[in-house]
């Protein structure tokens, strides 16, 4: 079971790291579909997140902040995106910047809602 949790988290840091790429990748030119990066109902950890809340794994209280934070990436995403097709170019790559906090954030959260599911109840 511990293994089995470890392994689902491990992916699930995998979709936010490629989101992330994938978002920077967009700042600097190459192409991206933009459903999933602007909808973060439409995104994999988006995905992955209701599915595991309405899981066994549910109980875990930081599962709410989570989401709100994962939910709060994709706004600031979907702004920079904006300005980038604006023509604001610059400023939208500088604002990678400040969303890093926030992504630091998802990362904290997912290894606070793994150890509390090693940890026994």
């Amino acid at each position: 079971m511990d293994s089995d949790i470890k392994q689902d988290f491990e992916t699930a840091m995998l979709k936010h790291l490629l989101f992330k790429s994938k978002l920077r990748s967009f700042l600097y030119g190459s192409a991206l579909a933009e459903g999933p990066a602007r909808d973060p109902d439409q995104c994999s950890l988006g995905i992955w997140i209701t599915e595991r809340r309405r899981s066994e794994w549910g109980h875990v209280p930081e599962w709410a902040a989570l989401d709100r934070a994962h939910r709060q990436v994709h706004a600031q995403a979907n702004q920079l995106m904006d300005m980038y097709l604006q023509g604001f170019t610059e400023q939208a790559r500088e604002g990678l910047t400040e969303l890093l906090p926030l992504t630091d954030r998802i990362t904290q959260l997912l290894q606070t809602i793994q150890d509390k599911l090693r940890t026994p109840r």
